[in-house]
């Protein structure tokens, strides 16, 4: 943790807990970082689904070209909190009351799910006269055999609900650039800019640049059969976040010395990029306190303030959340203090189900006792947005934004 997280998170009243924080100076950097690795055709997008806090979003804003919103939401959410900033909408199932307020917020980029989503982007389009849209279809590539086998989570490559199979994606070109077809009235302010291909996340830079090839390629060999020029590929996020090795980053560099290449083949393309846990994930920290310590048939259980209701991911995807440990000297009761004793420990939260566990069996444990500090890391990304909030309802954690040492809490 930043030094500024561990001065604010002990200075914290016990009932001030549990509380994420985020230090939004240390995001800056970070995203400055990311930015400064990629070349100038690049342009940087983020994926707010990831954490739509506004102080997160607002501290990005001058790093990032734009964000990528999924739903109406989403849409009025980051519109108001970076009013200024481009949008591409995303996302299956966006509803008629969705598609006309995302035309009316002038969205920037977007991307089409299906040929009924383009029919009702349409429909909006012909009762607005005075609005125009540019138009990116997702696209369900297939990969090579086992490309995505091993990855985290594959939205692509297989069946799946999100994207056009290429042959729907052929049938959608061919609407979109045919002037004597249903859409041509609409020409130009229906669009056909490009393709979006978000296949999988958990990738490394070698395999992020092994997809962007294959999405590129058969962006423009689509762009060839339907005589339009390829403006746009959007290759989308997914970079690997490593929650059992929280040193082990993404390696930006090596992946925006291999989007330049990619570049210099294709003179006039830009391309577009749409992380958002690795982004974010490493600024912000879930802090809680040991409420008990106790021994289960030879095991340790440190049992936390709060829990997975607050933070889903590790449950959601079966990790232990790396974390360290604040100590707290102070112990005014008359009894003994409980304390681990087998030299680890697992960490569970306060829900009456088994499930509720942040991490098993955890090392870092070690000689934990009860009113210790624990800071999860990595806790900037997927963490409350996605969690099941009331579930006993227990009271909702603190939010806690750290820039240059001055801190606003909420």
């Amino acid at each position: 943790m930043t030094d500024t997280v561990r001065r604010h998170v002990a200075g914290l009243a016990p009932d001030a807990l549990p509380a994420f924080v985020h230090d939004l100076a240390a995001l800056r950097a970070h995203a400055a970082a990311v930015r400064a690795a990629l070349p100038e055709r690049v342009e940087l997008y983020y994926a707010a689904k990831a954490n739509p806090d506004a102080p997160v979003l607002a501290a990005l804003r001058s790093a990032v070209d734009g964000y990528e919103v999924s739903s109406g939401g989403e849409l009025a959410h980051v519109r108001q909190s970076v009013p200024d900033a481009p949008l591409a909408f995303g996302g299956p199932g966006k509803t008629e009351a969705e598609i006309a307020a995302a035309v009316e917020a002038g969205v920037h980029r977007w991307h089409v799910e299906s040929e009924q989503e383009l029919h009702r982007l349409a429909a909006v389009l012909t009762d607005r006269p005075q609005a125009s849209v540019n138009v990116l279809l997702r696209v369900n590539l297939p990969v090579g055999a086992g490309a995505l086998d091993t990855v985290a989570l594959a939205m692509g490559g297989r069946p799946t609900p999100f994207g056009l199979d290429p042959e729907r994606a052929e049938a959608c070109a061919r609407l979109l650039t045919d002037p004597l077809g249903p859409f041509g009235a609409l020409r130009p302010r229906l669009r056909l800019r490009g393709v979006h291909a978000h296949l999988a996340s958990g990738l490394a830079a070698e395999e992020q640049l092994a997809l962007a090839e294959q999405i590129v390629g058969w962006s423009a060999r689509l762009a060839e059969r339907h005589a339009v020029a390829l403006d746009e590929v959007n290759v989308g996020g997914g970079m690997a976040v490593d929650y059992a090795d929280p040193q082990a980053r993404f390696d930006w560099t090596a992946f925006g010395e291999g989007l330049g290449k990619l570049l210099d083949r294709h003179p006039g393309l830009t391309l577009r990029i749409e992380p958002g846990r690795a982004l974010t994930a490493y600024c912000g920290w879930y802090a809680t306190e040991v409420l008990d310590v106790k021994q289960s048939y030879g095991e340790d259980f440190a049992v936390v303030r709060g829990g997975t209701h607050h933070l889903r991911t590790p449950a959601t995807r079966g990790h232990d959340q790396p974390f360290a440990v604040l100590p707290v000297e102070a112990w005014s009761h008359p009894w003994p203090r409980p304390a681990v004793t087998t030299g680890r420990a697992t960490l569970a939260g306060q829900l009456c189900t088994p499930k509720d566990v942040l991490a098993r069996s955890a090392p870092a444990a070690a000689g934990l006792r009860t009113a210790d500090r624990v800071l999860f890391a990595m806790a900037g990304a997927y963490a409350w947005n996605i969690s099941h909030h009331d579930f006993l309802m227990h009271p909702h954690p603190g939010f806690h934004y750290l820039d240059d040492d001055a801190a606003a809490g909420g």
